[in-house]
């Protein structure tokens, strides 16, 4: 086990339908990093994992303290104030990191503050391949958000209050937090680190969700509300020869994508053919978002979350918000206990 990589890992389950193969994965990562699981399940949930994790993972609460509306980052601070090592890796819970994706982690943290790695999706049910689409576009004109990231706990943790977490786009805005604080990011298109799909209705449910982010980059935000009216001015006219050249110029972006940085290796070719599905369903879900936005926010765990992000230049000037989250050291109960291999500290 590498004594200067801890692995963060912030859930919640309602219940435990990939319980196995997420075991089976902590037991091999268990061997590699020290592993923290900031568990959120209802208690009878939590007490489950807590049995079958016992030995493989320090496993607590989020602490009581946090109270963020956008309850992943009130894990990730809990996980990130437990960290001991200078090099943290954060993960969602359907990220699969192999040997090569832990070991380039730790290559690139060497030298950053924060590093942006690529998912790729495996196994490829059609909605995976559709989502690959947004993906691809992405890596043609910058870089992908992916559902993990690296970072030196100095840079997160050592004296901060970590970031804020009453916002939608927590990744976004940890990286612009990161950024704010004079840290070293670098996005790395290269290092690929499997992701597991989710099923085709939870897919769904998050297609307004995630065009909400938009708000937080204006400029994607324009381009995205201007799909519709221009279809609708094409179909208008009859115009059909233009629509037809600018799908087929959302292929070759895509395309683009997916050939950089050895990406034919992980994607498949006709992910790229999703392209103007993608482009046409967030042209519709970014007026959905724009309509939420002005009636109090997205819908998020029971709540609306007004905020996407915060700017990088708010950031610099005002420092990371508070608003609700709760400063100073983490008292988990049962944290010490779990890192001594003990009982694993229970939910409150």
């Amino acid at each position: 086990m590498d004594a200067d990589l801890d692995y963060v890992l912030p859930l919640r389950w309602e219940d435990d339908a990939g319980l196995d193969e997420l075991t089976a994965y902590l037991s091999w990562l268990s061997r590699r990093a020290r592993v923290i699981v900031v568990d959120g399940s209802p208690a009878v949930v939590f007490a489950r994992h807590a049995r079958r994790w016992r030995g493989l993972a320090v496993h607590v609460p989020p602490d009581p303290g946090l109270r963020y509306a956008n309850g992943k980052v009130n894990g990730v601070v809990t996980g990130l104030r437990l960290a001991t090592a200078d090099r943290v890796v954060i993960a969602d819970d359907d990220v699969r990191y192999d040997d090569a994706g832990l070991a380039g982690m730790r290559r690139l943290l060497d030298g950053h503050d924060l590093v942006r790695p690529q998912n790729h999706f495996r196994p490829l049910p059609w909605h995976a391949r559709w989502d690959t689409a947004r993906t691809l576009l992405n890596r043609a004109f910058g870089a992908d958000y992916p559902g993990t990231l690296g970072v030196r706990r100095a840079c997160v943790a050592d004296g901060y209050d970590g970031y804020d977490g009453d916002v939608l786009f927590e990744n976004l805005e940890l990286i612009r937090t990161v950024r704010a604080r004079g840290g070293r990011v670098v996005s790395a298109p290269g290092l690929y680190v499997r992701r597991l799909p989710c099923t085709a209705e939870r897919f769904w449910s998050q297609r307004v969700r995630q065009a909400y982010d938009d708000l937080a980059q204006p400029a994607r935000l324009a381009l995205s509300l201007s799909v519709l009216p221009a279809v609708a001015a094409a179909v208008a006219r009859r115009a059909y020869r233009p629509l037809l050249a600018g799908a087929g110029l959302a292929v070759l972006v895509a395309e683009a994508g997916r050939r950089r940085a050895g990406g034919r290796a992980v994607f498949p070719a006709g992910a790229s053919l999703f392209a103007p599905v993608w482009i046409l369903e967030r042209g519709v879900c970014g007026w959905l978002a724009l309509g939420a936005a002005v009636t109090g926010g997205v819908p998020y765990a029971g709540r609306r979350l007004r905020r996407a992000a915060h700017s990088t230049r708010w950031l610099r000037r005002h420092g990371p918000a508070r608003s609700s989250g709760a400063g100073g050291a983490v008292a988990v109960p049962g944290a010490a206990g779990a890192a001594r291999g003990a009982e694993p500290g229970r939910l409150v």
